[in-house]
């Protein structure tokens, strides 16, 4: 089974049907995505406004206990802003992971009504829920890139790359969010097993520190986290402003394509068991 899932003539046929399935149901999961936004603030007095307004604070947050509290600076740096950014540009996109990814191990369990008919397509539930959480995101980071204007007064070329960054994050997520899903409807302890993993991982990633602060010998824990990778690539964007690290870069697109291909694969194969279980 492994070996077919990987082949890469499966992979490719795989792909092909994804994205044309996707691409024919892309009204459908908008308005899904969009739904799921909207009802997440509904009976709010405020309504929409926490869309922007939680993100605002909670960056406020940050950057007011680590820029005017602790008044961190990293290693060979002046300036306490820049542990504000580099904080802030790994935090932003792991967040967004653990959203989706907490989303997805119970996407087809709360809407089992839709799965249970025959014409709907199930491939668009863990997809739309993936674009929900990135709301968020590309908020925190429109803030983000502001915060950067404001104390910098400039940005560095490298930004210029991030959309194709955030590409290749939502492949992994799309990837994990069908992997997580159909395993999530057999298995209904996964979800609080992501939690843990969310909650764990964000220690197990350079977010709130560099990996030169860790001692040199203990140095490969951090990169046994895959995640890391894709946190170091956000860094090399936000922060550095140059391609820093290379190989997280590599280790990125691999493992995106690999999510993505292996995590379709899985759910076209359990699919058909869904209405079984629900």
């Amino acid at each position: 089974m492994i070996r077919s899932l990987l082949s890469p003539g499966a992979s490719w046929q795989a792909t092909r049907e994804l994205v044309a399935l996707l691409t024919r149901h892309w009204q459908l999961t908008y308005e899904m995505a969009r739904r799921e936004v909207s009802e997440r603030y509904a009976g709010h007095i405020l309504g929409m406004f926490w869309s922007l307004g939680h993100p605002l604070i909670m960056m406020a947050v940050y950057i007011f206990i680590f820029q005017v509290v602790f008044s961190i600076r990293l290693p060979g740096t002046a300036q306490t802003g820049n542990y504000t950014l580099y904080l802030l540009s790994g935090l932003i996109p792991w967040l967004t992971l653990c959203e989706a990814m907490n989303k997805s191990c119970s996407v087809i369990v709360v809407n089992g009504n839709l799965v249970k008919q025959v014409i709907f397509p199930v491939e668009v539930l863990p997809v739309k829920s993936i674009f929900a959480s990135l709301l968020n995101q590309i908020i925190f980071t429109i803030l983000l890139l502001g915060f950067v204007l404001v104390t910098q007064h400039a940005l560095s070329w490298s930004w210029a790359l991030l959309p194709g960054l955030i590409f290749l994050q939502v492949l992994l997520m799309v990837g994990l969010g069908y992997l997580l899903s159909s395993v999530g409807a057999f298995v209904r302890d996964l979800r609080d097993l992501v939690l843990i993993v969310s909650a764990v991982g964000i220690y197990a990633a350079p977010i709130f520190y560099t990996v030169e602060m860790v001692p040199e010998n203990l140095r490969f824990l951090i990169y046994l986290n895959p995640f890391s990778y894709v946190i170091e690539c956000f860094h090399d964007l936000c922060y550095h402003g140059y391609i820093a690290h290379p190989w997280a870069w590599v280790a990125t697109l691999a493992m995106s394509l690999a999510a993505f291909y292996v995590g379709y694969r899985v759910f076209r194969r359990l699919k058909t068991m869904f209405g079984n279980v629900l």
